[in-house]
């Protein structure tokens, strides 16, 4: 599987035909987008909660590939009314998964807020994916709460995707402690640097992971991708 950081909280998993795109957000809007939404082919849109700097893309982009949708339940029904009537969206709530015939998406909690720029108020969350054989837990918007270390007891964790920003969720030094929660043997940083609110030192937290903890930290460039 390959995973592919688009900048911001934007990552895209793929494996052979499946391609899953978690919080399309893009150029001109991302800063460090080196990619814009005529760039991605996604089979699969998951949105962990509905900011605007998660979900702008969403809609553009489901409407010009016809990838499924999948959010929290809210969220999915104002996301459903911009597309076209009939279009694959999913809704489930905390705690529910969706099948696919490649893998799965589950819903796990996360601790932020969310109201969508249209008004609509919705659930945070983070969000499982297994595709190719690989266990991928992107927290979503969050800070540090101890039942992050929760979801990798029913299902172990490979690579954990965790915001180090600080400001608007967990900062870098409370991101290191929720490694060791989450237990994924490799975590990859995200939701730093796109604006000066959340800038920070990504090689000093990959080098406190390194050393506090077991796992490995992989830090990626705006369209760098790692292969798991």
């Amino acid at each position: 599987m390959q995973i592919r950081y688009l900048g911001h909280a934007t990552f895209e998993l793929s494996h052979e035909d499946t391609t899953v795109l978690i919080d399309p957000f893009l150029a001109p809007y991302n800063p460090k987008a080196p990619v814009g939404p005529d760039d991605v082919e996604p089979t699969v849109i998951v949105a962990t909660h509905g900011h605007g700097d998660h979900i702008t893309h969403v809609v553009p982009i489901a409407q010009r590939t016809g990838a499924t949708v999948v959010a929290i339940v809210e969220l999915a029904g104002e996301l459903a009314e911009d597309l076209p009537e009939g279009h694959d969206v999913r809704d489930p709530n905390l705690g529910g998964t969706v099948a696919f015939d490649w893998g799965w998406v589950k819903y796990v909690p996360a601790w932020h807020t969310s109201t969508t720029p249209k008004g609509t108020v919705n659930t945070p969350a983070g969000v499982i994916v297994n595709l190719g054989g690989r266990t991928v837990y992107h927290l979503g918007d969050t800070c540090l709460f101890s039942d992050l270390a929760l979801p990798g007891r029913r299902t172990p964790i490979d690579i954990a995707i965790l915001p180090i920003g600080g400001h608007y969720t967990m900062d870098r030094v409370d991101a290191v402690e929720a490694v060791k929660l989450v237990g994924a043997s490799t975590v990859i940083p995200g939701h730093y640097d796109t604006f000066p609110a959340i800038e920070t030192d990504a090689a000093a937290f990959k080098a406190d992971v390194d050393a506090q903890t077991d796992a490995t930290a992989v830090v990626l460039a705006p369209g760098e991708t790692y292969t798991a």
